[in-house]
């Protein structure tokens, strides 16, 4: 099974960080104390810019490298270009960049999510058991765990429903078989209630170890459908940035 994870991790941290800093940024005046043309402001502005690139250059990349640095880097570059634009938008040409930035950092949060679900640790199978009071049991258990594997990225929101819906039917027709061998066998109906709860147990594991598989199959296919994508925005980004910075320092 999966170990778990602490509620609050500096990854989490520096997001609430930065999502504080955003909305005290939103209430304050910062471009009556900060120009984007020069002094602080613009060191912002080049210091963001720079930021942003580390982690969206992670698209060209088969693995990503110093996770929490590209994490900071992530979340500290947006909010340094938005107090460099001063919570406010400008000309065509400023606001086309600060769209296609923030546009670049959702994105790259997106990935971070992929990321980090396809490199969790999976539940290991769980060997098959076959039960001389459930002989139908093996097989109705791998006619479902095919149902759960059968996903699409569509599909991975009913993941959780199917998994009920799978689990309490297993868990009737275990409850009504074992009931039925407790009825013809007086040592199973001394045991009933242990039986039911060792199948119980056996098929949640089951179930639990092919959900796991499931999602992680999902969550890879969408960080590699997400990386193909991630590229021509990393583009759009880069083009927006060069016509920004030409059009500041010509005109």
């Amino acid at each position: 099974m999966q170990q778990a994870r602490p509620r609050f991790t500096t990854e989490r941290a520096w997001l609430i960080a930065a999502a504080l800093l955003v909305v005290l940024g939103t209430q304050t005046p910062v471009a009556s104390h900060l120009s984007p043309k020069g002094g602080i402001g613009y060191a912002l502005g080049v210091l963001g810019s720079l930021l942003l690139l580390t982690p969206a250059l992670c698209a060209f990349r088969t693995r990503m490298l110093s996770f929490r640095g590209l994490l900071l880097a992530g979340t500290l570059a947006p909010v340094l270009i938005l107090i460099h634009c001063g919570f406010s938008l400008g000309a065509t040409n400023s606001n086309i960049a600060l769209a296609a930035m923030l546009l670049v950092a959702c994105s790259s949060l997106l990935g971070r999510h992929f990321y980090t679900r396809t490199h969790r640790d999976t539940a290991r199978p769980v060997p098959c058991q076959k039960l001389p009071m459930l002989p139908e049991l093996a097989e109705r258990l791998d006619r479902e765990e095919h149902r759960l594997l059968d996903l699409t990225a569509l599909s991975l929101f009913t993941l959780a429903e199917r998994y009920r819906s799978s689990h309490g039917e297993l868990c009737n027709y275990a409850r009504d078989a074992i009931a039925a061998a407790a009825a013809r066998h007086k040592t199973v109906a001394a045991q009933q209630a242990r039986f039911e709860q060792l199948t119980f147990d056996y098929i949640s594991r089951r179930l639990q170890a092919t959900r796991e598989l499931a999602e992680h199959q999902v969550y890879k296919q969408l960080f590699s459908a997400w990386r193909v994508l991630h590229v021509p925005l990393f583009l759009v980004l880069i083009a927006a940035v060069i016509v920004h910075i030409i059009s500041v320092h010509v005109y």
